[in-house]
């Protein structure tokens, strides 16, 4: 290595040396992640996304990890104990069948944050979009997940004002 003004120069020996295989390949330690939106149902959901990871695994499953939540949500349970298995090198290979499982926006930074801890991420299904289809698609997603939220921000409203009508909770929320 030698220094020319501020910048590091490597030989090409050099480089080429240090990417000679050692021999003991990293072993592929892969945590299935599968989310769904939804807090009821969609088991088959779950249970369709994990069938269809293992079937092309290509090395050792540690844990799948589950979460019924919100892609938009960042406190998701199964996420974080995923983020906890990779930060502690019990798991190399994050596994998702599609990008917005992992999450609806942010991907790129998560898989930036698995590469720091030494993992990868695989998606199975890579989006092909480009330019104004996956912005329009990004567009739809953000549209869809708000208005999910505000309906069910009315139907709770909703269900608190019917029991408070009834006598069964009071107007506050409390019961």
């Amino acid at each position: 290595m030698a220094w020319v003004g501020r910048e590091r120069r490597f030989s090409s020996i050099d480089v080429e040396a240090m990417k000679v295989s050692t021999g003991s390949e990293r072993v592929r330690l892969e945590g299935l992640y599968v989310r769904v939106s939804g807090s009821s149902g969609q088991e088959s959901s779950l249970g369709a996304q994990e069938k269809e990871l293992r079937a092309t695994s290509t090395g050792e499953i540690v844990k799948v990890f589950h979460d019924r939540a919100s892609g938009l949500r960042e406190d998701r349970p199964g996420l974080n104990r995923l983020l906890r298995a990779v930060t502690d090198g019990s798991v190399t290979v994050v596994r998702v069948t599609y990008e917005d499982r992992l999450a609806r926006f942010g991907v790129g930074w998560l898989g930036h944050l698995l590469a720091v801890h030494g993992a990868t991420l695989e998606v199975l299904h890579p989006k092909k979009l480009g330019g104004r289809d996956e912005l329009l698609e990004d567009f739809v997603s953000l549209v869809t997940t708000f208005a999910g939220r505000l309906y069910g921000m009315r139907s709770a409203d909703n269900r608190r004002r019917l029991l408070a009508e009834s006598g069964q909770c009071h107007p506050g929320g409390g019961q």
